[in-house]
C-alpha cells in the first residue's frame, strides 16, 4: 500500500532484544528513521564485541529516507549512526545533548563535517519531509529524552522511546504527562512502546530516592569508595557528586567515556551546581577517606577500568583491604558471568562490594508494568505496539495492554506493520540481520570471518605447511600446528605430522599439478590425519609452497 496516505511502521532493530534499535516510519512514499543503535555481545556471540542491525533494507531506499530523528543519547539508540550513517546519508535530528554525545562519535569517525545534523528543542514540535512531528520530554537515565508524536494522515503515532514516570527524577523535568493525557483526549490511533521493565509490577522508584541512600551510605563508608554506573546516566553522576561532597570527598572519573560524558554534560549546562572532576592521576595525590572514584566497566566488560582494577592491571587506580566498590547500575541479561567474575576478583583483594540487592543504589530508567498501565490510561491508543524488549517483555506489555482493553500487535523485526484508521495488518516483511563491528570493519554476523571465527573459538584450527617441488612431490617434512587445540611438544601432534605427510604421498598425480586442486586435496588429507581422536571438526587450512 503505496497511495500518499498510507503509513506503516518497520522496525529493523531492537524489536525481540534488547538494544539495536532502529525503527522506520512511511508515509506515502517518504521514510522517518527513529534510533540507530548497537547491541552488546552476550553468552552467545562470545566472537563479537559491538553487534549493529543491518539497516540494507533503508539503505537501498535512502533517496526516500527523509531523515533521522534520535529519542535521547543512549548507545542503542545513537551508538550506530556513526558505523551506519554512511549507508543512510540522511541529516539527523537530535537534541542539545544528544547533538553532544553524537557530534564526538561522528569526529572519532571522521564524519563531523559530513552528518547534517538539527539541533531540536526537547518539547518541540518540527518536520522532516512530510512527517509532522513533535517531541514530548520524558525522564530516562539520560537528560533530555524524548517520546516522539507523529501526526498522520491515517492518525496520530506516540513513539515513547525509553521513558518512566519519576515526579523527582534531579536532572531535567519530570516525564510531561500533561502533554500525553492532551493527546489521550485529541484520540491517538496507535502508540510504540518501551517493554523493558514491564515485568516489574508497581510504580518506578525515584532517583530522589537514590540520592538519599547513596548520600546516607557514603558517610557511613571508610577507605576508597569507587562506584561504577553508566556514564550517560547524568542524573547518578550528579547524585554520586553530591553524596560526595556532603561526605567531604573529592570526585575523580576513571574510564573514557565518563570522561567524554563530563564533557557533554558541562557543555550543556548540566553538573553546574558540582566542582569539576578530578582526573585519574590526581585521584592518588588524595587520602583514601576523602576520594571517591567513579568508574566504568559495570557490566564486566573486558578492558574497561574496573575490569582492569579488579585485575590490579590498571596503570593509576589500586584498590584493596577496606575499600568499597557500589554497583550503581543494573545487570544486563547476557553479562552476568563477566560481572560476577570481576566482582569475585574485587573480594578476593579484600574490596567490599554493595549491589542493588544490598542497598536502594540503583532504579532503573525504565517504566515498570504501573508505569504503563498509568500512561495507557491517560493516552488510550486504539493499538499498541510493543518494542524495545526480548520476547518475553513484549508479551508483558501486550498483556497490560489486552487488559486495558486496548489492541496490542506483536511484531518482530523486519514486520512490515500497515497502520491505517480503520485497522492494523503486516503487509510484507523486510530483510533484517546482524552486523559485526570487527574492529574498524563492519561484517555480517553469519559471513565467512565470523563463522570461521565461531568454528575457532569452540573446535580450534589446524594448519598444515608443506613444501613440495615442481612435479608437486614432497620436500622434507610438512609441520603442524593446531593453536588452541594441541601442544606443539603434545606426542598426538607428532601422529598427526606423520600421518598427514603419509597422506600427502599418496595424493594422486593429476591433483598435483594445479595449486588449488592440490590445497583442497591436502586438506582432505589433514582432516584424515586428525582422525576422530580429538572428537572435535577444527577449521582446516593448509599453507602450500612450491619450491
Amino acid at each position: 500500500m503505496n497511495d500518499m496516505t498510507g503509513v506503516s511502521f518497520l522496525p529493523l532493530g531492537g524489536t525481540g532484544e534488547i538494544g539495536m534499535n532502529l525503527n522506520l516510519y512511511r508515509q506515502g512514499e517518504a521514510w522517518l528513521a527513529v534510533d540507530c543503535g548497537i547491541g552488546f555481545s552476550g553468552n552467545d556471540t562470545p566472537e563479537a564485541e559491538i553487534i549493529l542491525p543491518d539497516p540494507v533494507f533503508i539503505a537501498e531506499r535512502r533517496d526516500r529516507l527523509t531523515g533521522l530523528v534520535v529519542t535521547h543519547a543512549h548507545e542503542d539508540h545513537l551508538g550506530a549512526i556513526a558505523h551506519l550513517w554512511p549507508q543512510l546519508g540522511c541529516p539527523v535530528y537530535v537534541t542539545p545533548f544528544a547533538a553532544a554525545v553524537l557530534r564526538r562519535k561522528l569526529g572519532e569517525a571522521g564524519l563531523l563535517q559530513q552528518v547534517p545534523i538539527h539541533v531540536i528543542a526537547p518539547g518541540s514540535a518540527f518536520t522532516v519531509g512530510p512527517f509532522d512531528l513533535r517531541f514530548v520530554s520524558v525522564t530516562h537515565s539520560v537528560p533530555e529524552s524524548q517520546s516522539l508524536v507523529l501526526r498522520t494522515p491515517q492518525g496520530i503515532i506516540v513513539h515513547t522511546g525509553d521513558w518512566k514516570i519519576d515526579p523527582d527524577p534531579q536532572v531535567g523535568p519530570p516525564t510531561d504527562l500533561e502533554t500525553f493525557a492532551e493527546l489521550g483526549r485529541e484520540g491517538v490511533l496507535a502508540m510504540v512502546c518501551d517493554s523493558t521493565n514491564v515485568r516489574t509490577e508497581g510504580p518506578s522508584a525515584s532517583e530522589a530516592d537514590v540520592r538519599r541512600e547513596m548520600t546516607r551510605l557514603i558517610a557511613s563508608l571508610e577507605g576508597r569508595i569507587a562506584v561504577t554506573c553508566f556514564a550517560s546516566n547524568v542524573a547518578r553522576v550528579e547524585t554520586l557528586a553530591m553524596a560526595a561532597k556532603a561526605a567531604g570527598r573529592r570526585v575523580a572519573v576513571v574510564g573514557r567515556s565518563l570522561r567524554n560524558l563530563e564533557v557533554a554534560a558541562r557543555e550543556c549546562g548540566y553538573l553546574s551546581d558540582v566542582p569539576h572532576f578530578l582526573s585519574e592521576q590526581d585521584a592518588n595525590s588524595i587520602p583514601d577517606s576523602q576520594i571517591l572514584l567513579i568508574v566504568t566497566g559495570s557490566q564486566g566488560e573486558p578492558r574497561s577500568a574496573l575490569s582492569r582494577i579488579a585485575a590490579d592491571t590498571h596503570p593509576n587506580i589500586a584498590l584493596g583491604e577496606g575499600d568499597t566498590v557500589i554497583y550503581s547500575s543494573r545487570m544486563i541479561p547476557g553479562n552476568e558471568q563477566a560481572m560476577i567474575q570481576v566482582q569475585d576478583s574485587l573480594t578476593r583483594r579484600g574490596v567490599h562490594v554493595i549491589t542493588d540487592k544490598d542497598h536502594l543504589v540503583h532504579v532503573s530508567g525504565h517504566a515498570t508494568g504501573g508505569d504503563v498501565r498509568k500512561l495507557y490510561d491517560l493516552v488510550r491508543p486504539r493499538f499498541l505496539i510493543p518494542v524495545h524488549g526480548e520476547w518475553r517483555h513484549l508479551t508483558a506489555n501486550a498483556a497490560i495492554a489486552q487488559e486495558l482493553n486496548i489492541e496490542p500487535v506483536l511484531l518482530e523485526d523486519g514486520d512490515i506493520l500497515d497502520i491505517r484508521a480503520d485497522g492494523v495488518e503486516i503487509g510484507d516483511t523486510a530483510p533484517t540481520g546482524r552486523l559485526v563491528l570487527d574492529g574498524g570493519r563492519i561484517l555480517p554476523m553469519n559471513g565467512g570471518v565470523l563463522s570461521a571465527r565461531r568454528r575457532m573459538l569452540f573446535n580450534g584450527m589446524v594448519l598444515g605447511s608443506f613444501a613440495v617441488d615442481d612435479e608437486g612431490y614432497l620436500i622434507g617434512d610438512p609441520k603442524v600446528s593446531a593453536p588452541g587445540l594441541l601442544d606443539a611438544e603434545d606426542p598426538e601432534t607428532q601422529r598427526v605430522t606423520e600421518e598427514f605427510g603419509n597422506a600427502l604421498d599418496e595424493i594422486p598425480d593429476e591433483l598435483r599439478e594445479n595449486d588449488a586442486t592440490f590445497r583442497e586435496a591436502a586438506k582432505t588429507a589433514l582432516r584424515r590425519a586428525l582422525g576422530r581422536k580429538l572428537q572435535k571438526r577444527p577449521l582446516v587450512d593448509v599453507h602450500l609452497l612450491r619450491v
